[in-house]
This record gives structure tokens, C-alpha cells and sequence, in this order.
């Protein structure tokens, strides 16, 4: 398909799964530019709701009938199953289909300066940086993040530019799709282990992203990762690597404030280039502004809009959002659904202030709790207490094989305080019961377990 594809107007595409927060965000790309859009989803959300209100026809529910041949263009998620009765009509009727990976790909041939987000951990944070830094430094970037950003009022931004800033995820291979000036890689984790076997094939699929990067671009990555070693030895452009004591760009002359959030003097070698003040907390947004910062530099950013994008920066939703406080029990959700980032995420909890920290933790996919079943158990060393919801299943069928009361089960047994519920009801009750005056009550997971902070908030109002 050609490029020429994107400059013809009265094209009509449908997104198969246009509720998803990728996918909403390439149909908003499209609206902007006059297509005539359409989609369809299995339920009704916010994100729907604000396709609607921009004029885009929502079916919900995926039916055959759905899929008219005037349509011109089918895109679809990878957790569209090739039973899909919209899918298999689009391919009855001859109509053209993307992934949303290849459709994304495709928008970003038509930009020179591509900065695409890997890594297993940070991708939305760290493109929200970026993000905050070229829209300081008047490069009209068009934005596509995995989250709600203030800033843009939602997940994505068209702008007019060559600049284009986009997460880069791994699963099944997608950001291998993609063109990036700017590969960004933050960490390389297991994950996504019901599509790669081991750590190794995972590794394969980032060193073949930054094959994808031209001669002229940059590959941005952390040095301090062990796993990045190979990955810069077979790189064939500019190469730009950060840490806290390792890298081209390091932090030094670090403190945290009361809140957990860094202030720290950025150096290149043994240059001092800038000093930062961040307003998200953790050492691990740390580690995301300074990959920020790099890729700043590599797309000739002034180093005072660098400075004055990070600091203007407080954070993306579901990223340690602070949801409210009632009664003087601090509410905080985070999107955290892997081991490493549950860590990081109770890690900065512990430098807020606070009596006790309660954790409320929802598994996300079966296959994940399985294959890192023991990284999980040993995650929430740093939360008083626990509470498990089920897992959620997403994408998903229950095969038995593992549940949440059997993580509950491993986790209780290293002498920590962990409960199990199988309704949100009966979690915000229990809280009610045991929150005191100083608690801090943190939701986890990519699942909707945010809405047990946001019951608890609306009983206690």
C-alpha cells in the first residue's frame, strides 16, 4: 500500500478494537486529518465516549454486519483472534487490513524524526518526558502515549512537524514494525512470555528494533543493563547510553525532596551539562529523565527547554497518580503489573510520607503470574500489607493452572501480611475497616483495580 494512502481524505478506515488506547489514538490521527472513521469495541468506555463525541460511528459489539464493503481500510490489534466474525468479513469482501503496529509504522514514514520508546518498563513515562520536552521546545511533535497526559488532554496529539513520539512495545515483535531516528531501549525484562520462550529471544527482538535505526539516528539505551551490551556491540548508528554512575550522560549530585521526587546535576563525561528538578518520585524516574535527557540532546533540543520540559512535567495517569485524599488516607494508583515495577513502584512509596503503606494488587493475564510467579511473590517486601484481587484475565482463558489466592498463599508464607478478595466491595469494606489516619492506600495493576481507590474515595466523601 502506498504512502499516498495517508494524503487521501475520503478514504474510510475501521478499527477493529477502537477503544484500545494505541488504537484510539492512530483514529484520532485520522479524524484530525479528515478520514472518515469508524470501529467497533466489546464494551463502551471514556474512550469510546470521546471518539463519539468527535463524530466517529462506535459499534459495541463486533458483528459481521458491521463491515461494509465502501469500507476502504480494516485496521485490528493483535488480540483480534482470527475467528474475529468483523476480521474474517473484511477478508470475505477483499478489503485491506493492517495491524495496528504496521498502520502505526506506516503513519511514522511520513515523519523524519521518530522517536519510539522500548523496554519492558517506563515506556509511557519516558515518552510523556520527551513529550513535555518538544512541546516546550516548539517542535510540534505529533504524540502517541499509552496514557492520559494532561498536557496534550488525552493519549494523543497531531501536530505538523517531522517530529513523531511513540511508545515502542515488544509484544508479539510489533515495534519491529516501526522507523525510528530515535530508538529509545530503558530495559530489557521478561515479559510477554506467552509470545517469546526466554529472556534471549526477547533480547533478539531489541537488538533487531535498533537494526531498524539508520546510520544517522540514535540509539539511546541504559548502561547500566548488562543485557545492553550486545545490543550496542551490533548497533550501526549513534549510540547515546545513560545510568546513574555509567553512561555518556550520568546523574550526579543526587537528593530527594519529602515526596521522593530527584533533583540532580546531569553530566556529559565529565562536563556538567544541566541541572534538573523532577516532580514525579523514585529512583527510577531518575533513570526515565535521564533517557529523556539523551534524547533531548540527540534531537538538538536547547538545554534549558530539556531543563524546563522535565520539571514541567507531574506525571501521567495511572503512573503514581495521586487519586485524592479523604480522612488523611492518601490514595495512589499505579499501572505497575510486573515484578520489577511493583518494586520501583512501592520503593517510592515508601520515601512519601506516611503511617503505613496498604498495597492493592491485581494480577494482570495468567500466563505472566505463571511464568513470574516467584518474582511476584517476593515484590511487595515494601508494603505493610497486601490485599489480592483475581487475577485479570484480559486477553485470557482461565486454564486453572494458577490463581490469586495461590500467590496470597506463597506471599504469606515469607511472613507477610496478605489477603485475598474476590469482590471490590469487600475490599473497600475491609479498608474502611483498617485504613488510619496517615495511611497510604496504593492500587497496582494494568487491570481496573483503580476503582477500588475510586470507591473508596466516593463512600468516604
Amino acid at each position: 500500500m502506498s504512502f499516498d494512502f495517508i494524503m487521501d481524505k475520503d478514504k474510510k478506515v475501521y478499527f477493529i478494537g477502537i477503544g484500545g488506547i494505541s488504537m484510539s489514538g492512530l483514529a484520532e490521527i485520522l479524524i484530525e486529518r479528515n478520514f472518515k472513521v469508524s470501529g467497533s469495541d466489546m464494551n463502551s468506555s471514556s474512550i469510546t465516549d470521546r471518539l463519539a463525541a468527535k463524530g466517529v460511528q462506535i459499534n459495541i459489539g463486533q458483528s459481521k454486519d458491521n463491515i461494509t464493503n465502501d469500507i476502504d481500510l480494516v485496521i485490528y490489534t493483535a488480540a483480534i483472534s482470527d475467528e474475529n466474525p468483523e476480521l474474517l468479513r473484511t477478508k470475505e469482501l477483499n478489503i485491506p487490513t493492517m495491524t495496528r503496529a504496521e498502520f502505526l509504522g506506516y503513519i511514522m514514514k511520513g515523519h523524519k524524526y521518530n522517536v519510539a520508546v522500548a523496554g519492558t518498563h517506563g515506556k509511557t513515562t519516558t515518552t510523556s518526558m520527551i513529550s513535555h520536552i518538544c512541546l516546550d521546545a516548539s517542535l510540534d511533535p505529533t504524540i502517541l502515549v499509552g496514557g492520559q497526559l494532561d498536557i496534550i488532554n488525552g493519549n494523543v496529539r497531531p501536530g505538523n512537524s517531522d517530529y513523531f513520539i511513540t511508545e515502542a512495545c515488544e509484544y508479539k515483535g510489533s515495534f519491529l514494525k516501526f522507523f525510528p531516528y530515535v530508538g529509545v531501549i530503558l530495559n530489557i525484562d521478561a515479559d510477554h512470555l506467552d509470545y517469546y520462550k526466554d529472556i534471549n529471544e526477547i533480547q533478539d527482538a531489541f537488538i533487531n528494533f535498533t537494526k531498524l535505526i539508520p546510520e544517522d539516528g540514535y540509539l539511546v539505551c541504559f548502561a547500566e543493563d548488562e543485557k545492553m551490551d550486545k545490543i550496542i556491540s551490533e548497533a550501526k548508528c549513534n549510540i547515546l547510553t545513560y545510568g546513574i554512575n555509567t553512561g555518556n550522560i550520568t546523574a550526579q549530585n543526587i537528593s530527594f525532596n519529602e515526596k521522593g521526587c530527584a533533583s540532580f546535576d546531569a553530566y556529559n563525561e565529565n562536563e556538567k551539562i544541566m541541572s534538573v528538578q523532577l516532580n514525579v518520585p523514585g529512583k527510577h524516574n531518575l533513570l526515565n529523565a535521564l533517557a529523556s535527557i539523551c534524547t533531548g540532546i540527540s534531537l538538538n533540543v536547547p538545554k534549558d527547554k530539556i531543563v524546563e520540559g522535565l520539571k514541567n512535567f507531574k506525571g501521567t495517569h495511572r503512573r503514581f497518580e495521586l487519586k485524592g485524599v479523604k480522612n488523611n488516607v492518601t490514595v495512589i494508583d499505579d499501572y505497575a503489573h510486573h515484578p520489577t515495577e511493583i518494586k520501583a513502584t512501592l520503593s517510592a512509596t515508601k520515601n512519601y510520607p506516611h503511617r503505613k503503606i496498604f498495597c492493592v494488587f491485581q494480577p494482570h493475564t495468567y500466563s505472566r503470574t505463571i511464568s513470574l510467579f516467584n518474582e511476584f511473590v517476593e515484590a511487595f517486601d515494601d508494603a505493610d500489607e497486601i490485599l489480592l484481587a483475581d487475577i485479570y484475565a484480559a486477553r485470557e482463558q482461565d486454564t486453572g493452572i494458577v490463581n490469586s489466592t495461590m500467590l496470597g498463599d506463597k506471599i504469606r508464607e515469607r511472613g507477610l501480611k496478605c489477603s485475598n478478595f474476590h469482590d471490590f466491595n469487600e475490599a473497600v469494606s475491609y479498608l474502611n475497616e483498617n485504613l488510619e489516619d496517615g495511611d497510604i492506600f496504593l492500587t497496582v495493576g494494568a487491570g481496573d483495580v483503580y476503582k477500588i481507590g475510586e470507591m473508596y474515595l466516593k463512600e468516604n466523601n
